[in-house]
């Protein structure tokens, strides 16, 4: 416990304190709260559910009670007309003409049960027999007047006695407006199979069963429907003027129950409806959203408040220890409280007062320690002055002398000759610091005198952009490697070639290219002189070896503390070039 106590710690210390309460209003808060009153939710929801289940369920039987009982009820009137031998005999009389005909008919619903049955409940009831003499109108029809109907051909086709039958009727239209229709049709043949063909049609008022089950107010939409199609519901899908639409909610069925009406399969569907839990929800939404803003706002109001207490402070000790860098440290004004956070500010403040008496105490000995240490860099730094032997000025001035005697110019000649030996022993340098603009008219005037030299085998280009012109180096750095690809580069090839010196900034450095096309150097010599321009000292300038490339580099390491970079990139017979990286101590 100890171990895991201790992991922990370790782990919550990498965290400012303010996530760290954060932490704490979401763990022991907000956590807490979602999870209870989720599992509230969900057992609300559960209940809910299951108390919908059984209504839905409920509700699909009574309308299966509803649709089965008007079907018995027109199954027991076929039944009954079925059985009837005195309805049997007198479809099946022949009669010699239509008023024998009406005169029996008469007699017939006078003396029968048939006035009262023909019509009873929802449903219209009309016999149809194969017999031509019997007159067509009322209760009874002959059978070759519905032949082609839709119900008639399917209840023939159909292996039954009995069935029902949902269908479109728009045999007679347009003179007869179509419209839906429930039918329940029987073939009348259980007393005799003798005499004419005779069939049973009660046709059910299908406005009124679809008001019917509109009036039982169910809850939820629900559906009876057979092969996709929908044939009766609670919705406005009971149109009668319009055919039977297909059922296409399949996703919103909380229950199917499937029944069986005279070898007919039918389904009823039941729509979820809205959980009585999420409309108890909506209706006290109000009180539940004060309840959860007094729940959350007022613990993170108090915990922001904490919050702030602990962090502000400790920022602002954060940046009171900031000084430490300075002069001198900076107390902190206004401390207030009492707790921990207050002492350690107040003990903060006793230390930077001790402190500050301490750095005035050695201030003035940190000074010339300073100062003792400047002079001392400034004496190497003349020394490496004195040590610097300015072959290019040199060099230059004896091609001006070789130039001179080709010419047959000896008295300039020897005026060159003698102020090179004059410039040998009084080289002044005076201030070491020089801008890039001064640096590059030395190096302008260089290149000017080797054009004499070299001619057509020399060709340059000098490129500075002009915020690095008063950026300033030590004095004939540039003209020293400048000088190196004169000698070095062009000089050993006898084919012509070109300088480039570049110097423009580039991600917070001053950079400056020195690139010839000259003979180049191979790998091993590259690297040589990359370590001895990157480890440049006092030692390896002794060993008389580079000394111009070593000087500059010692120098521009000295004014920039080690700071600037050198790079070589050469090939063979293809060329060199030197890049110094400067820090921009302006950016």
């Amino acid at each position: 416990m100890r171990h895991v106590t201790e992991l922990i710690q370790t782990y919550l210390i990498d965290f400012p304190v303010k996530k760290k309460l954060q932490g704490l209003y979401i763990i022991c808060v907000l956590l807490p709260l979602v999870l209870t009153d989720g599992f509230i939710l969900n057992s609300v929801f559960k209940a809910d559910k299951v108390q919908q289940q059984h209504e839905m369920e409920n509700l699909a039987s009574a309308l299966q009670y509803h649709i089965t009982g008007i079907f018995e009820q027109a199954a027991s009137t076929a039944d009954t007309m079925n059985l009837s031998s005195y309805i049997e005999n007198f479809l099946n009389t022949e009669y010699e003409t239509p008023l024998d005909y009406v005169v029996e008919y008469q007699d017939f619903m006078k003396h029968s049960f048939m006035g009262s049955s023909l019509s009873a409940g929802n449903a219209k009831v009309t016999i149809y027999a194969d017999n031509e003499t019997i007159v067509s109108g009322g209760e009874f029809g002959r059978i070759s007047k519905i032949k082609d109907t839709q119900w008639y051909q399917t209840l023939q086709q159909d292996e039954r006695d009995a069935m029902v039958l949902f269908y479109y009727d728009d045999w007679q239209s347009p003179a007869v407006a179509p419209k839906r229709k429930i039918l329940f049709l029987r073939k009348m043949n259980l007393v005799t199979k003798h005499g004419c063909e005779k069939v049973i049609k009660l046709e059910i008022d299908y406005s009124k069963v679809t008001r019917d089950i509109d009036g039982m107010n169910y809850e939820a939409p629900v559906y009876i429907c057979k092969d996709g199609k929908i044939l009766l519901s609670n919705t406005k899908d009971n149109y009668l003027g319009q055919d039977f639409a297909q059922f296409t909610m399949q996703d919103q069925v909380g229950y199917t129950k499937d029944i069986l009406l005279y070898g007919d399969s039918y389904q009823i569907y039941v729509l979820r409806q809205e959980t009585n839990a999420w409309r108890q929800i909506v209706k006290n939404a109000p009180l539940i959203l004060f309840l959860i803003l007094v729940n959350t706002l007022l613990p993170f109001f108090l915990m922001t408040q904490i919050e702030r207490s602990i962090t502000v402070r400790i920022e602002r000790l954060g940046k009171a220890f900031d000084s430490v860098d300075s002069e001198e440290l900076t107390r902190i004004s206004d401390v207030r409280g009492r707790d921990e956070i207050a002492l350690l500010m107040s003990n903060y403040n006793r230390m930077a007062e001790r402190t500050n008496e301490l750095i005035q105490t050695v201030y003035k000995d940190k000074l010339r320690e300073q100062e003792m240490s400047i002079a001392k860099k400034n004496a190497e730094l003349l020394a490496l002055h004195g040590q610097i032997n300015p072959h290019f000025l040199f060099n230059a001035l004896e091609s001006i002398r070789m130039h001179s005697i080709l010419k047959e110019e000896f008295e300039t000649a020897d005026m060159v000759e003698k102020l090179a030996v004059m410039e040998r022993q009084n080289v002044d340098w005076g201030n070491d610091d020089i801008a890039i603009s001064k640096e590059m008219d030395f190096v302008e005037a260089y290149l000017g005198l080797q054009k004499y030299r070299f001619g057509d085998r020399l060709s340059y280009s000098i490129s500075v952009e002009p915020d690095c012109e008063t950026f300033h180096i030590p004095k004939l750095s540039i003209v020293t490697f400048v000088e190196n690809a004169c000698v070095h580069g062009i000089e050993s090839k006898t084919a012509p070639g070109w300088i480039f010196i570049k110097i423009y900034k580039e991600d917070g450095y001053v950079c400056i290219e020195v690139e010839d096309t000259g003979k180049g150097m191979d790998d091993a010599m590259v690297r040589d002189i990359q370590d001895k321009m990157n480890h440049a000292d006092m030692e390896k300038l002794k060993q008389k070896e580079h000394v111009g490339i070593l000087n500059a580099c010692l120098r521009l390491k000295m004014v920039t503390d080690n700071a600037v970079r050198f790079s070589i990139e050469s090939e063979e017979n293809v060329g060199t070039m030197i890049l110094i990286r400067i820090p921009d101590i302006a950016e």
